[in-house]
């Protein structure tokens, strides 16, 4: 997820928020964790699905904006 999106999802919850403005370094930061956790879950859940390791391993990667 970029921090405009997360921006856009700030906006959304109701955060005020203008670039450049201080003071949303740990709302990025809690916003990562959670971006983080939910990619993980996701992939344990395409390991245990995926009957090749190769295939699963490239949906991961997709997952994590690596492919």
């Amino acid at each position: 997820m970029t921090q405009d999106e997360m921006i856009e999802l700030a906006k959304k919850a109701g955060w005020q928020y203008a670039h450049g403005e201080s003071g949303f370094e740990p709302l990025w930061d809690f916003a990562k964790l959670i971006v983080a956790k939910e990619q993980d879950r996701c992939c344990s859940i395409v390991f245990a699905q995926c009957e090749s390791d190769n295939v699963a391993q490239r949906t991961v990667d997709a997952i994590r904006g690596k492919a």
